[in-house]
């Protein structure tokens, strides 16, 4: 509740526009509640979805403040493990799970990310190892090649990502305001991100509480029209002061793909850069 309350404070105290004819800011009553008038300059500003008072970035920036601050996120977030299951859905949505461990260190940008994916199925265990731009797989030690669909989605669903909109700057990615939505009754700023690969993201923010609800994108097929991906991310918590989803569901083309349930994660972890290195031939 303190959460959302501070967002709307920040989102009012940095969106609030100024009228060009009148630039003295309107008096507010000493005992109306700050909260109180940064919801009723939402709800008016809210009416409108052809009249976008804020920019881009002064949305995303706000946003960015909600999950951590940028200065939080790139010093508690510099490494850790995440620990959790995934769910996979087949065309005929029969589940296959796996339990996961992700190990990571931040880069400079996401395409100098280390990541480190530890997969134990019922039937096999693999690693997918991402590092120095390359991803490749790890069975029993040897290296191998992943399937080209495997590599395809690994990269995408690390672009397509809240962490994406989140390093914007860092990865010199540009931001422009869709517009305004509602849906099922809920409030939301539409932003695009086209990154420097012309990948292109659409998020969709509470304008309540500044977080990132979903996220839309399509990728082209061989052959065969573009798919619709939709990721929603349920179920958030504090960690480490910064916000993080324990769940994300994937969409392909409306039918669910894939779940990921977080157990647990700890930022800060020591993980050491030779789990990132192919094995010497």
């Amino acid at each position: 509740m303190r959460r959302s309350i501070f967002a709307l404070i920040v989102l009012c105290a940095i969106l609030l526009p100024v009228s060009a004819q009148d630039p003295k800011p309107a008096e507010t009553p000493a005992k109306e509640e700050p909260a109180k008038a940064a919801k009723q300059a939402l709800a008016k500003d809210s009416k409108s979805n052809s009249d976008v008072k804020f920019t881009a970035e002064q949305i995303v920036e706000s946003v960015i403040l909600m999950y951590g601050t940028r200065q939080a996120l790139d010093h508690i977030r510099r490494n850790g493990i995440e620990r959790g299951k995934i769910t996979r859905y087949n065309a005929e949505g029969n589940p296959e799970e796996s339990n996961y461990e992700r190990r990571f260190i931040r880069g400079a940008d996401l395409s100098k990310d280390k990541i480190r994916l530890d997969q134990k199925m019922s039937t096999m265990e693999y690693s997918l190892i991402f590092g120095e731009g390359k991803l490749f797989g790890l069975i029993n030690g040897a290296a191998f090649t992943p399937r080209q669909d495997a590599m395809a989605s690994f990269i995408s669903q690390h672009h397509h990502s809240i962490d994406s909109l989140l390093r914007y700057k860092e990865c010199g990615a540009t931001i422009t305001v869709v517009g305004k939505d509602q849906q099922k009754g809920l409030d939301l700023f539409v932003v695009d991100l086209t990154d420097k690969d012309k990948r292109k993201t659409r998020y969709y923010i509470s304008a309540r509480s500044l977080r990132v609800l979903w996220l839309e994108y399509e990728e082209g097929v061989p052959g065969g029209a573009p798919v619709k991906y939709t990721k929603k991310f349920l179920d958030y918590r504090l960690v480490q002061q910064t916000l993080v989803p324990y769940r994300t569901l994937l969409y392909e083309n409306g039918r669910e793909a894939q779940e990921v349930r977080v157990s647990n994660i700890t930022y800060g972890s020591k993980v050491s850069d030779a789990i990132f290195k192919a094995p010497e031939a």
